[in-house]
């Protein structure tokens, strides 16, 4: 089993609270917009990180990291991207793929909007972590935590760290 710490859309800020919440995750994943270095730095510094840039991330960020993630983890195969959509109104490119060969797990963020949902029609769970920094009209910064095991989902947590 393996606990998961998800965050996306820090844009430069990385609450302390992130540290404490994510103590008892074995990895952290970030879906892009991270925006410093320094933010990718700190968690790589704390737990193993996967992460992918964002469309704010500079040429630092999208050197070190790739636009699109495709991996399994404890039997779930998972694919992770920044600007992605959800169930019903994926972004094209997106779209295409995941109709190709949908993954278990389909995990993005761009919109700063928290959702967790089902996508039915390709068999995969669809998680959007809003937004953990300070920058963006969402109100509430989120982070999500999880645990994957034989391939399943499970324990889901949604951690509100404050106004933004």
């Amino acid at each position: 089993m393996k606990r998961i710490g998800l965050l996306s859309d820090t844009h430069s800020f990385l609450s302390p609270d992130i540290f404490t919440y994510f103590e008892e995750c074995d990895e952290v994943w970030h879906a892009g917009d991270i925006g410093d270095e320094a933010v990718a730095s700190q968690l790589e510094a704390f737990r193993p990180l996967r992460a992918v840039f964002g469309n704010i991330d500079g040429p630092p960020i999208r050197r070190r990291f790739p636009e699109d993630l495709r991996f399994e983890c404890e039997g779930v195969d998972v694919f992770m991207t920044h600007i992605g959509g959800y169930p019903g109104r994926y972004n094209k490119r997106v779209r295409d793929i995941l109709r190709a060969n949908p993954p278990r797990l389909f995990i993005c963020g761009h919109s700063h909007i928290l959702k967790v949902m089902p996508d039915r029609t390709l068999g995969l769970l669809h998680i959007n972590p809003g937004a953990a920094g300070r920058e963006g009209f969402h109100k509430v910064r989120t982070i999500i935590r999880f645990s994957l095991e034989a391939g399943n989902i499970s324990d889901l947590q949604v951690v509100e760290l404050g106004m933004r």
